[in-house]
């Protein structure tokens, strides 16, 4: 009897021990190809094989990600790009990147063809379309590389009819959706100038978390990041169905060919695994690209001068070829 009581506990304890940690994971946009990697790593299985019982919550225009992490309402998010990460610096709130997913930031700028715009240099002086986020973020980059000036600034909300109607039109867009909407609805190819193409430094998409989990949950973290990593490759290189699967029943105003053609954007201009990633995986970081960000924003006046910007990341979980064999 002794021996049976024994072995329905080690039954029952080794249970506790497998139980999949929750983790609450927030992206910074409804769902799409540009989180393929995501919602790969649920659908087969990849974030359970690390540990994990992960629920991706979906963002938009009305949900304040940042908000949440503070709330303790998520365990991770997506911070879109490093301006973001350097805030948190500046205003002294405890989170930090753990994985520079996008090594080129995918935000465009979309003009029509044939109308002399299709290089930075030619869209100095003439009205762009940018969000008000943009204003604070890389239009900075912009005037400090053209002279762009802030006179060229017009509202851009996200709808595209003021474009399609105006030949002379110029706004911003996101690599893997704007051009294709812009194509199918408008029966053109519109010229796409890729910021990152322009010099522009800055990571896009991080994993970000609060200094908290990095502390007292590192492997919690380690597991996460490396769980992300393999879903993108599997993503990327592999059978995209059971992630798009999932793409299209969180967010139904998707569609295969919007999917497709935002995944192939991601690869034809290698926006995961370029530059450091391409050596030491995707997710990569370096202290030096961070540093030369900040000085050339903080040359620009967005960031004062003496920010320790080693508090916007941390290098602990990244740069180790983690999911590289995967790519072939």
């Amino acid at each position: 009897m002794r021996r049976l009581v024994a072995i329905l506990c080690l039954l029952l304890f080794s249970g506790v021990a497998q139980a999949n940690d929750k983790v609450t994971f927030g992206l910074d946009w409804t769902a799409e190809a540009e989180y393929g990697g995501y919602y790969q790593a649920l659908a087969t299985g990849i974030y359970a094989k690390h540990g994990l019982d992960v629920t991706i919550q979906q963002g938009g225009p009305q949900v304040n990600h940042t908000q949440l992490l503070l709330a303790g309402r998520l365990d991770f998010n997506i911070s879109s790009n490093s301006f973001l990460a350097l805030n948190f610096v500046k205003e002294n709130i405890p989170f930090r990147a753990v994985a520079g997913m996008f090594q080129k930031d995918p935000v465009v700028l979309i003009a029509h063809p044939g109308m002399g715009n299709d290089s930075f240099p030619a869209l100095k002086g003439k009205p762009i379309m940018i969000s008000a986020d943009s204003r604070v973020g890389w239009w900075t980059f912009l005037k400090a590389r053209f002279g762009y000036s802030d006179s060229q600034i017009r509202p851009y909300t996200f709808n595209l009819a003021p474009f399609l109607a105006d030949k002379h039109a110029i706004q911003q867009g996101y690599l893997g959706s704007e051009p294709f909407s812009i194509e199918q609805e408008g029966h053109f190819k519109p010229v796409v100038l890729l910021m990152a193409d322009a010099g522009f430094e800055g990571y896009g998409s991080m994993i970000a978390t609060s200094d908290a989990n990095i502390g007292k949950r590192p492997d919690l973290v380690k597991r996460f990041v490396d769980a992300s990593i393999e879903g993108w490759y599997s993503y990327l290189y592999g059978d995209p169905a059971p992630g798009n699967a999932l793409i299209k029943q969180a967010n139904p105003e998707m569609n295969d060919a919007l999917i497709a053609y935002g995944r192939d954007s991601l690869k034809a201009h290698s926006i995961l695994d370029s530059g450091d990633a391409a050596t030491q995986g995707i997710g990569a970081m370096t202290a030096a690209r961070w540093a030369s960000f900040y000085q050339t924003t903080s040359e620009a006046g967005v960031y004062p001068k003496g920010l320790d910007v080693t508090k916007a990341y941390t290098l602990q979980f990244v740069n180790r070829k983690v999911g590289m064999d995967l790519k072939h």
